[in-house]
């Protein structure tokens, strides 16, 4: 049975060293449902903090998979938080730093909101993950909160917009939809 262990919690660039195993970041908009997803894999609920109040996650936190050996990453939020500019810089800098600088980062799993329109920022994120050769992987969230026909379209529509064959992962943290597909991306995506 596979386990995630939250291992460790950074908040600054020297936090970020000592991590010596693959590792794959979740990243996405503020209340794209990260935590609940993290809850989800991790067949646990609590293991990840649930806010009402978008932004809450401003550290970067290393959730260690169990049996595998290697990290899921839990990303800070972008796009709504009500935090001080600022405190939204340090936050981008700090996350610039751990994609860019950091060879045990094999993908990024880039969640979006399934009952929204394409945004600027997401696309923008898979683009910046691109062109650092990283694995991307798109995952749909909350997509229990929408009619089959809204999937199915929204799904061609990010398909199209990152040139990939096979669509995003279907997701919903509700009923489990899509956790073994994920599963799946996400170790193929570890490079073990």
């Amino acid at each position: 049975m596979r386990e995630l262990i939250l291992e460790k919690t950074a908040y600054t660039a020297d936090q970020l060293s000592g991590n010596n195993l693959p590792q794959v970041a979740l990243a996405g908009r503020s209340n794209v449902g990260k935590s609940s997803l993290i809850n989800t894999l991790g067949q646990r609920r609590g293991l990840a903090k649930i806010s009402s109040t978008p932004g809450k996650t401003r550290s970067i936190n290393f959730y260690l998979v169990k049996p595998e050996n290697f990290y899921l990453v839990d990303l800070p939020g972008y796009g709504y938080a009500k935090r001080s500019k600022s405190e939204r810089e340090n936050w981008g800098l700090l996350i610039q730093g751990y994609l860019e600088d950091n060879p045990y980062l094999k993908s990024v799993v880039l969640l979006i909101d399934s009952r929204i329109p394409p945004q600027v920022m997401d696309m923008e994120l898979a683009q910046y993950i691109r062109s650092l050769n990283l694995g991307l992987i798109p995952v749909l969230t909350k997509t229990d909160k929408c009619k089959q026909k809204q999937i199915s379209d929204t799904s061609a529509t990010w398909s199209g917009i990152l040139g990939f064959s096979r669509g995003p992962v279907i997701f919903s943290s509700k009923t489990g939809k899509g956790k073994d597909t994920l599963w799946a991306r996400i170790l193929a995506g570890t490079g073990l």
